[in-house]
């Protein structure tokens, strides 16, 4: 799975249109291998990003769950100490 790519679901408060954003444009940019595409590649680039999130967006909000909401402090604090215990 691409590190860039965070988990967006049952957050609160809950993942922002910027967020789903960059998730599909990191998502779109692996599958691709671009990271900034061609003039001739562009407008389908920018249609996958756009239908990727239109696509998470309808995952997100159809999801459920009965686990307590994540807190995005608690949540990076998280990844900065395994962060740290991977990379010293």
């Amino acid at each position: 799975m691409c590190r860039n790519i965070k988990t967006l679901f049952n957050f609160e408060p809950p993942a922002t249109e910027d967020e789903i954003h960059a998730s599909a444009l990191q998502f779109v940019r692996k599958l691709s291998g671009f990271n900034k595409p061609s003039q001739a590649n562009e407008a389908a680039f920018d249609r996958a990003v756009a239908e990727v999130s239109q696509a998470a967006r309808n995952l997100l909000t159809s999801l459920h769950t009965h686990a307590p909401a994540r807190d995005r402090e608690v949540e990076a604090e998280r990844a900065k100490e395994r962060s740290r215990l991977r990379f010293g």
